[in-house]
């Protein structure tokens, strides 16, 4: 009896379907948005590089000129010179280096101890530093005041690091990326007779380069552009950070010099862009592997 054999099946690839321009639209659209987006944003920082290459007469004319029609180094030559922007943005840097150290030893610690380590009240004190997030700094900010007034810390360097060596919110960072770290790594080294203190520096720290790299960004920044506290802390010259001697010097007797004050923005943005260039990829991994949204 024959049987029959059914013929083999031959598939034809389909071609690509193209878009329509209805299916076009939306994607079209989407681009638009984006670039206008993006031209928002960044106008206000182009803005303020070619204004500090202008003089403040220039700078009010009307109707407005977006190219310096003259330009001059003048703004600069003034912030370097006359007002000695060399000694705030030493002071600016040295209050940043130092919080953001401060923040990623002491976070850090906290943090591993938060999230490895098990001790009585470690959910409470957990939910204590959740609960300081919730808190506006500006509630604790006169009690610190009194707090570093009565130590006798005030127009001094200790003053204006020792309040921000730890924030909530690095501890946060750090114990919720710490978390995601597996305990075997841990137990493999107390197997070994290795201490706490060496499965923190040998084990756990290398491992948190990503949050580390956030922790940085984030601290810097708002040490950096910390305002309020120094202008209430440093209270002479050689003790003002940039943002303090930029509102207080870009005013002059009549009005703002706004070239003055547009290149002095121009000098406290660039080692912010600097770091988040240098460590963007690990500030995007950290951001992602930390859950902050």
């Amino acid at each position: 009896m024959a049987t029959s054999v059914a013929p083999p099946v031959v598939t034809v690839p389909r071609e690509r379907r193209r878009r329509t321009p209805m299916q076009q639209r939306p994607r079209l659209w989407l681009y638009v948005v984006l670039g206008l987006g993006m031209v928002a944003m960044i106008m206000p920082f182009v803005w303020m590089i070619l204004g500090s290459f202008k003089t403040t007469a220039e700078i009010r004319q009307y109707p407005l000129n977006f190219w310096p029609l003259e330009p001059t180094l003048d703004n600069y030559t003034e912030l370097f010179v006359r007002l000695d922007f060399a000694t705030f943005f030493a002071n600016s840097l040295v209050v940043a280096v130092f919080v953001t150290a401060g923040n990623i030893v002491f976070s850090s610690m906290v943090g591993y101890a938060l999230a490895k380590l098990d001790f009585a009240g470690k959910k409470v004190l957990f939910m204590l530093v959740l609960g300081t997030l919730m808190v506006p700094g500006v509630v604790t900010f006169v009690p610190l005041f009194v707090l570093t007034a009565n130590l006798g810390l005030v127009n001094s360097y200790p003053g204006l690091i020792l309040p921000f060596l730890i924030a909530p919110l690095g501890v946060f960072l750090m114990r919720q990326f710490m978390l995601s770290l597996p305990d075997d790594l841990i137990e493999a080294a107390r197997i070994d007779g290795a201490s706490e203190w060496r499965i923190f520096l040998r084990v756990i720290m290398p491992l948190c380069g990503p949050a580390v790299a956030t922790l940085t960004i984030l601290t810097f920044l708002a040490s950096w552009n910390n305002f309020l506290w120094p202008l209430v802390v440093a209270t002479s010259e050689d003790r003002y950070t940039l943002p303090v001697a930029l509102a207080l010097y870009s005013v002059g007797q009549n009005a703002a010099e706004y070239g003055l004050m547009m290149a002095g923005a121009v000098v406290v943005v660039l080692p912010i862009l600097l770091i988040f260039v240098l460590l963007q990829k690990y500030f995007v991994q950290g951001i992602a592997l930390t859950g902050i949204k």
